[in-house]
């Protein structure tokens, strides 16, 4: 059955984490341990906060620990890759294991100040939201079976939840018994769908001028009076023309026209 592979795949990865959170010194401060599997073999991503101590002088300690997973878990070609955590605060696994080393070395008494001291020390270093659980037998109190530290914005349910937000369960061994810690961080990187920006776009006024009355421009009008007196408009093309003889008889006739009368004058001289 494919369902039998798949987690028997699962529960190999997870003996390997165990088994290399156990070779790793708790002073390193292990962090994630991720494990892909690419063509070329197994890949296995550690996160630290020293890696100094993983890898060891001219790395013996990393060669050494992956000729262990080749031959104990029958990985082919295993890699390993150690990365350096910047921010320890920001790390869920740090944290938690932090949390138990204090709680095993003060006792349960100590739990208030403990806790509260690892939740300021993430909300400082800049997270959305952190939540701390404790629990176990002596370290709430008579009745209570769970002390819970919360603060800021915290995803618990969603696709969010389960892939962005950093958990890690450590249980730590006390003398009254085994108490479980668990740790919750969102990292200051993460994107909500549900948180939107809105930008604000600056308009610069600019200064309003008075607008000056406009003066009524002067026309000269010139009209040109002709002394030539109106002809008389035609008769249309369409009208009918009068008979030749009607013409005649009505019109009058034409008179010559007057002739200028021209004086002459002659001087006569007398003889003396």
């Amino acid at each position: 059955m494919i369902e039998r592979e798949f987690i028997k795949e699962k529960v190999k990865y997870l003996k390997i984490k165990e088994y290399v959170e156990h070779q790793v010194p708790k002073i390193a401060g292990i962090g994630r341990i991720a494990i892909d599997r690419t063509p070329l073999g197994e890949k296995i991503i550690i996160d630290v906060v020293k890696p100094g101590l993983i890898i060891g002088r001219g790395g013996k300690t990393i060669t050494e620990l992956t000729t262990t997973l080749k031959t104990k878990f029958g990985l082919e070609n295993p890699q390993i890759e150690v990365r350096e955590i910047m921010n320890p605060s920001l790390s869920a696994a740090v944290v938690a294991s932090k949390i138990a080393s204090d709680l095993e070395r003060f006792g349960a008494a100590r739990f208030k100040a403990i806790g509260y001291k690892a939740l300021t020390d993430i909300m400082r270093s800049g997270a959305l939201g952190a939540e701390i659980k404790i629990s176990g037998r002596g370290v709430p109190g008579a009745r209570a079976k769970r002390w819970r530290f919360p603060a800021g914005y915290m995803k618990k349910s969603g696709q969010i939840a389960l892939e962005n937000v950093d958990t890690s369960i450590v249980p730590a061994n006390l003398r009254s018994g085994t108490v479980g810690i668990q740790v919750r961080i969102m990292p200051p990187d993460i994107r909500l769908p549900d948180r939107i920006k809105i930008k604000e776009v600056v308009i610069q006024a600019q200064p309003v001028t008075e607008a000056k009355p406009v003066e009524p421009q002067k026309t000269e009008v010139t009209v040109e009076v002709s002394a030539e007196k109106p002809k008389k408009p035609r008769a249309p093309k369409t009208a009918r023309k009068k008979p030749f003889a009607e013409q005649t008889a009505s019109e009058p006739e034409a008179k010559p026209a007057a002739q200028p009368e021209v004086k002459i004058e002659t001087k006569t001289e007398e003889k003396k």
